[in-house]
């Protein structure tokens, strides 16, 4: 049975859209989904289902949210397997000495051409980033909280909907994916 995991964009953050971890669990328990658990309560979900079709729980988790919280969010989903390709795959590890500095942006979908041009032309003094399919991978040395970086890149320059994690809440959930 396939392993997911879902980040849930923009629960948690401020006073509004809060949402308990144990009512999205009980949530997905519900509708179906086995093995669920949470990390953090920044709207990390894993849990498997028999359903191949990571669009298609994408979308049944936001109805499912919407229906029964009552706000729209954006749900990336990921499997496993592309989790660790994920982590294989990031072209900034090497240059940056803290990992503390390192996040990635999970992408609802590919940017147009148009966009990932845009996207390349782009430069900052200190932060570096990459785009590699649905992710962009950014190195903040001064950190996400002082960065202006992220907010240039999702919503102007890339404007499909992406949520952002650390480096190793990334690599949690990969081995909690894996562990199931």
């Amino acid at each position: 049975m396939p392993v997911y995991v879902a980040l849930i964009r923009g629960i948690n953050v401020g006073k509004h859209r809060r949402l308990a971890m144990a009512d999205l669990r009980a949530l997905l328990t519900e509708s179906g989904y086995e093995n669920v658990s949470t990390h953090i309560a920044s709207g990390n979900v894993i849990f498997a289902t028999p359903e191949r079709s990571a669009a298609s729980v994408e979308s049944a988790l936001e109805g499912a949210l919407h229906e029964r919280f009552g706000f729209a969010v954006d749900v990336m989903v990921r499997t496993e397997a592309q989790l660790a390709k994920i982590i294989d795959a990031n072209p900034l590890v090497a240059g940056a000495p803290d990992p503390a500095k390192l996040h990635v942006a999970f992408l609802k979908e590919k940017p147009s051409k148009a966009e990932a041009g845009a996207l390349a032309e782009l430069r900052f003094e200190r932060d570096e980033f990459a785009l590699r399919g649905t992710e962009i991978y950014l190195h903040l040395p001064d950190g996400l909280g002082t960065s202006k970086t992220p907010g240039l890149i999702l919503g102007r320059a890339v404007k499909v909907p992406a949520t952002v994690r650390t480096w190793k809440v990334v690599g949690k959930l990969r081995e909690l994916a894996a562990a199931l």
